[in-house]
Order: structure tokens, then C-alpha cells, then sequence
């Protein structure tokens, strides 16, 4: 018996990242130039490379919480009549000895296979994503994509990518390395580590700043919405964020120096803030502050769009 088929076409794009994990269903409609319809945004803290991806690999509670996030997405999946699926995953997967080991377990598990992108791959798809989200215009902007693995800078306007590198210090890799004991205050010392290192690592990125001059930071990632969320103060759900939102450089400097004074419980009590990004909140922050001291930068805006809806916009041709 041959099953009808769906009358439009489903799309479910996965975006399996280092700390959370994304999946978006939208109907194409009919005619194909209209906008695609969201039927489903949502995400889930996966923390992928939590206790692992600084030793390069994935922890075995990790990779349990990650085949049981693809099975769940299998069900929404198969819920919303999809009728193409596109699962990608990025650092943590790229960078650990097992991360095969999970793509194939994914595979058998639900029948998804996951593609691993490469760095460039992966800040190609963000800047696609941001552009659907922010009117760029023809000025060059700075896009960032704070992620828990890598961190993927772009330098863009409306119709060219400048430069664009990823650079493996997500904001997991910086909790591991600077904030030994995330339960209590961030010290001065650890900022002025955490300084150091990214002043040696983002060399490339100071000299293409010189090069390029955007006028502006377009922020794409988790870290950049708790930053918006706390400048409203309340958190907001994946489907209550609008897909731009000015974040004033006042608004960010006050919930940085906010971050720096408080515990991991005082943290995770601020309305805005999820308890899971209490942490890798404060090292991302310092990374922002570096980024925008290093820029001379004053215009910030967050991007509720990146690698999925690049993703999308890149099938849409």
C-alpha cells in the first residue's frame, strides 16, 4: 500500500554544536519563492564537550545525552512529517578520538546521518544565517559565533565575506582552562590569563580587523542571547527571540562586571540566564570584551540566526 505524500516539503535542520544542540522544521511553500513557515524551533543543552573535549574526546554521560537528543528530534522529526533532514555537527565531534564512534551510533540509532563540517565550512553557514537575521547593508560588520568548541569569526557586508577563520577556544575549552572552580568568583587574575591567551591566539583576527574595519559586532550564539535576555531581564524561549536585537555596549558592560562579581549561584539566579550557561557565560564574556577593546567596536547586535538557517537559506538557493 503506497502511503500519500505530504503535499509540501519538510525540512528538519540539526545543528549539533559543543554545548547545545539546535533542530528547526519549516514547510517550503508553494510557490517556492515565498518564506519558508517554522513549524518547529527548539534546542536542547546537550553539553557535549563538558568533561571531555579539552582531553579530545566525548565523556561517556556526554554521548549518552546526545543519542538520546537525536532520538528525541527523530520523534519531533517523524512527528512533523518531514520529508529531508540535514544534521551537521561541529567542534566536538570534529576534534575527539570517539566522535565517529557517535555519528554512527546516531545513524543506527535513528537513521540520521550527521554530517561533521570543517571550521570554514561552519563560519561560511554563520554568516548566512546572520545575514537572513540582520541587514548588513555595505559596510563591513564583525560576526562572532561563540560556541563551546570554537569560536568562528567573519568579517562581511551584504553580498561579501572578507575573511573569516575559527579558532578552537569555545567557551568549554576556556572554562576548562581558566575557571577551575566555576562555583565561586571569577578572579582578576583568571580575566588577566584569559586576556593573555586570546591576545596570542587572535592575532590573525586584530590584523584583519586593521584590514577590513567593521563597523559593527554582530554576535551569533547562546552567550549573546543570555546577554540580551539579561539587558531585558527575562529569559526567553528559542521561539520568543526575535531575530535581531540591539544590545547596548552599556547594557553588556554592566552584566560583565555583574558576571565578574557574583558565584555560580548568584549567576544562575539572574532573570535572563540559564543555569547551564552560568558559567561559560562569564569566560565568553571576557572574550567579548577582549573582542570589543581589541575592535574599538561600540555597535553590538545579537543574531537569533547562524549555521542552521545558513544551512537553510543555502538550500533555498
Amino acid at each position: 500500500m503506497q502511503h500519500p505524500l505530504p503535499r509540501h516539503r519538510r525540512l528538519a535542520l540539526i545543528d549539533m554544536g559543543t554545548n547545545t544542540f539546535h533542530l528547526l522544521i519549516v514547510e517550503l511553500p508553494e510557490p517556492s519563492h515565498q518564506q519558508p513557515v517554522t513549524l518547529l524551533r527548539t534546542k536542547v543543552g546537550v553539553r557535549l564537550g563538558e568533561g571531555g573535549i579539552s582531553k579530545g574526546e566525548i565523556a561517556p554521560a556526554a554521548f549518552e545525552r546526545a543519542l538520546h537528543t537525536l532520538v528525541g528530534f527523530k520523534e519531533e522529526i517523524e512527528l512533523h512529517q518531514v520529508t529531508d533532514v540535514r544534521a551537521t555537527a561541529t567542534s566536538a565531534m570534529r576534534v575527539t578520538r570517539n566522535g565517529p564512534a557517535l555519528a554512527q551510533a546516531i545513524f543506527e540509532q535513528t537513521g540520521i546521518r550527521v554530517e561533521v563540517i570543517a571550521g570554514d565550512r561552519e563560519a561560511e553557514l554563520i554568516a548566512k544565517g546572520v545575514r537572513w537575521a540582520v541587514p548588513l547593508g555595505s559596510q563591513p560588520h564583525l560576526l562572532v559565533d561563540i560556541g563551546g568548541g570554537s569560536v568562528e569569526f567573519i568579517i562581511a557586508d551584504e553580498d561579501t565575506i572578507f575573511w573569516k577563520q575559527s579558532f578552537e577556544i569555545g567557551a568549554q575549552r576556556l572554562l576548562d582552562k581558566f575557571f577551575p572552580e566555576p562555583s565561586g568568583l571569577f578572579p582578576a587574575s583568571a580575566v588577566a590569563a584569559e586576556q593573555e591567551y586570546l591576545r596570542t591566539m587572535l592575532a590573525p583576527l586584530a590584523a584583519a580587523v586593521q584590514q577590513y574595519r567593521p563597523v559593527g559586532l554582530v554576535g551569533a550564539s547562546g552567550s549573546f542571547d543570555s546577554l540580551a535576555d539579561m539587558q531585558l531581564g527575562q529569559l526567553r524561549t528559542e521561539a520568543e527571540l526575535p531575530p535581531r536585537t540591539e544590545l547596548a555596549l552599556s547594557s553588556f558592560q554592566r552584566s560583565y562586571q555583574q558576571l565578574l562579581s557574583l558565584t555560580h549561584e548568584q549567576r544562575a539566579a539572574i532573570p535572563g540566564i540559564l543555569p547551564m550557561r552560568a558559567d561559560m557565560l562569564v569566560v565568553a564574556s571576557v572574550l567579548i570584551d577582549f573582542v570589543l577593546t581589541t575592535t574599538g567596536i561600540t555597535h553590538i547586535q545579537t543574531s537569533a540566526y547562524a549555521l542552521k538557517e545558513g544551512l537553510l537559506a543555502e538550500m533555498l538557493g
